[in-house]
């Protein structure tokens, strides 16, 4: 059903695209034209969100997943040459420490690497290991000869210039290791089960409206451009495969809740249905620590059910892996609900 080759193809290509939040404009290119190959008319809301309309018909369901990732700004230009900065979306210093990174400045692109104030051991001994691991004790040491803050100005760097952190991907023995798993991984299963579709191999029961979406990094993703007859919103991201949680790698994850509160009953209970009818292998996890598009769409109103599937994410934030076991039956488990009917409500 889920082409598993062309899953893994996009998802490499996604990661290696470079999407901070704030900078997702090629991510977005990228996506578009695949889904224009699909024949499928990408639209745009005004603050740039990619959707498409699957199915006949004004949609009732939307399924969002999102291009931005993690990164970084510059926020000062040092005297020493080097620059300071700090992160956009919430990850860990230590995760940023040795990272090979690329800076964009209004003119051009330029490499470096994120190192801790004090680098070197033959310097300063064991203080490298003791200084706190804290954003303010990082700078981004460029790949040039820029000896002085005034040799910075000249070269045309800025405060305020994106910085992306390379993902450098692996796959091994079915496991996919690279940053920003999160959430590209869910943009290639939902790419994927849209091919799927579009191939005649999943049949829609309900239109629905697919999401790309560009800042839920920040917590703003997910808080506008649904469709007016959109009644249920599914939301694809990362499940925390850690300690004390029941998420694993080899099988999707279905949320039943966040740190925001619990999921709709009734779409929890399809999402297992399908699972069930399918022999989906999965798991119910709850999560303390985090949110997903869904959150942002109830916080800005919207009169929506929502839920959330997950793929595993090991190290979530940091150096992510997940494996194609469990990217492929979160890819069945969506195509399984995209093509079950709408489930009533129960009122009383």
């Amino acid at each position: 059903m889920i082409d598993g080759d062309y899953l893994l193809d996009r998802l490499l290509q996604l990661v290696n695209t470079p999407s901070p939040v704030g900078m997702t404009d090629a991510a977005v290119a990228l996506m578009a034209g695949w889904l224009t190959e699909l024949g499928l008319t990408p639209k745009y809301t005004r603050r740039g969100v990619l959707y498409v309309e699957v199915g006949q018909g004004a949609p009732r369901r939307a399924l969002a997943a999102h291009l931005d990732t993690l990164g970084a700004m510059v926020t000062e230009l040092k005297p020493n040459g080097r620059l300071a900065l700090r992160n956009t979306g919430t990850w860990a210093a230590r995760f940023a420490e040795g990272a090979r990174v690329t800076i964009f400045s209004d003119t051009a692109t330029h490499r470096g690497t994120i190192l801790p104030l004090k680098a070197s051991g033959h310097r300063f001994n064991t203080e490298v290991d003791t200084q706190p691991a804290d954003w303010d004790n990082l700078e981004i040491r460029v790949d040039a000869i820029l000896p002085d803050r005034g040799a910075l100005v000249a070269a045309g760097f800025n405060v305020g210039d994106m910085v992306a952190v390379d993902a450098q991907p692996e796959v091994v023995d079915g496991f996919v290791v690279s940053r920003h798993l999160d959430d590209k991984a869910g943009c290639a299963v939902l790419l994927s089960v849209i091919k799927a579709i579009s191939e005649g191999r999943v049949e829609v029961a309900v239109p629905f409206q697919a999401m790309f979406t560009i800042a839920e990094e920040i917590g703003i993703g997910g808080t506008h451009g649904f469709g007016p007859e959109v009644e249920e919103l599914l939301a694809i991201d990362n499940a925390v495969t850690a300690p004390n949680q029941a998420s694993r790698d080899d099988a999707v994850t279905i949320a039943m809740r966040d740190r925001q509160g619990p999921f709709d009953s009734r779409m929890i209970r399809q999402m297992l249905a399908v699972c069930e009818r399918y022999g989906i292998k999965c798991e119910r996890d709850t999560f303390r620590h985090y949110r997903s598009d869904s959150a942002a769409a109830v916080e800005a109103g919207w009169d929506l059910r929502v839920g959330l599937v997950c793929f595993s994410l090991d190290s979530s934030h940091g150096w992510e892996r997940t494996h194609m076991a469990s990217l492929d039956a979160l890819a069945r488990l969506i195509a399984g609900y995209v093509s079950s009917p709408m489930q009533t409500p129960e009122i009383t």
